[in-house]
């Protein structure tokens, strides 16, 4: 095949990439005889295996050089880095040099060497925070990801409480409030988003700062961002408290049918969905003789003993007013 014969088809196939998935899946056929093209990885070349029509030669490989045999030998060989995320303040772009005083070979370095790792280090770290804004957001994010550690919510609510604080900041609303306020109640809005709420009780035991001030930046932050935030549902709780207590399923069911008939008698308006759950779990561990003390219950919820004992009645009621 001409030099001219390859670069008419080249432009052929170029018109076609601009036209419907249909008249683009025409293109993996041989243009002469209509047989099947295959890709000759070895001479980068794409042939037809009926005429042997060399449709396209010295195409670019994008794979790696490289062979491996196993996972942890493609992640050693990699050249990329770790995937872009919200959070960090950078979001990971910028370079990190390792702590370890050691070479590419594992020898540890000489005492003159170390000092000018170090100060390259610390160059570094001022470098990666250069302003103002860099520098408040390194601190919220860090204090972001120590409260959603220590209350085990997923790396999905850290990413959006993640994005929740860079919209505040972006949008000014920062002034007049802490940093650790705001940051509290991103992760607060985030894991209520996600489906896996916190009780505000369980965030101000992990913030820095008061339960009053988190509800008020809160209500702050949902209203200026304009976000879209449900009621927590009582029913979202009830897992977490039924694997802390260690129940079974079948409790956690019960507790979820105890909800539903109190939605339906309309006896959920106006509670604390906590204190719902709560009293929804001791009920089903009472009704499936599984039995938990409130004691219990109220640790693991963090809410008193007597809410638990007036919703627990409610629910009772609103279970034997539509199962007579």
């Amino acid at each position: 095949m001409t030099d001219t014969s390859i670069r008419r088809y080249s432009n052929e196939r170029e018109t076609e990439t601009e036209q419907t998935d249909e008249e683009e899946s025409e293109t993996l056929v041989c243009p002469e005889c209509s047989g099947a093209l295959l890709s000759d990885s070895e001479r980068g070349e794409t042939v037809c295996e009926d005429c042997g029509l060399v449709v396209e030669e010295d195409e670019i490989d994008p794979g790696p050089e490289w062979r491996a045999f196993d996972s942890k030998e493609k992640d050693e060989k990699s050249r990329v880095g770790a995937p872009t995320t919200n959070m960090m303040h950078d979001k990971g772009l910028s370079t990190n040099i390792g702590w370890q005083d050691k070479d590419a070979y594992g020898n540890s370095l000489s005492s003159r060497q170390r000092e000018k790792m170090q100060r390259l280090r610390t160059w570094n770290e001022r470098f990666r925070t250069r302003d103002s804004k860099e520098r408040n957001l390194k601190q919220a994010l860090g204090e972001i990801d120590r409260m959603a550690s220590a209350l085990g919510l997923p790396e999905n609510v850290r990413e959006t409480a993640s994005v929740i604080y860079r919209r505040a900041l972006d949008e000014d609303l920062l002034p007049g409030r802490s940093i650790e306020g705001v940051s509290t109640a991103s992760l607060y809005a985030a894991a209520r988003q996600a489906g896996t709420p916190r009780s505000l009780d369980e965030i101000a035991g992990v913030s820095r700062v008061e339960k009053d001030e988190i509800a008020r930046t809160y209500r702050y932050v949902v209203r200026e961002l304009s976000l879209e935030i449900q009621p927590a549902d009582p029913e979202s709780y009830v897992p977490r408290f039924a694997s802390d207590l260690d129940l079974s399923e079948e409790v956690e069911r019960r507790a979820r049918q105890l909800l539903q008939n109190a939605k339906e008698e309309g006896v959920h308006s106006g509670k604390s969905p906590v204190g719902l759950a709560a009293a929804a779990v001791y009920a089903a561990s009472l009704l499936t003789n599984e039995k938990v003390t409130q004691s219990e219950v109220s640790e693991v919820a963090n809410i008193s003993e007597v809410t638990i004992r007036n919703r627990y009645h409610e629910l009772l009621e609103a279970e034997d007013n539509i199962h007579p």
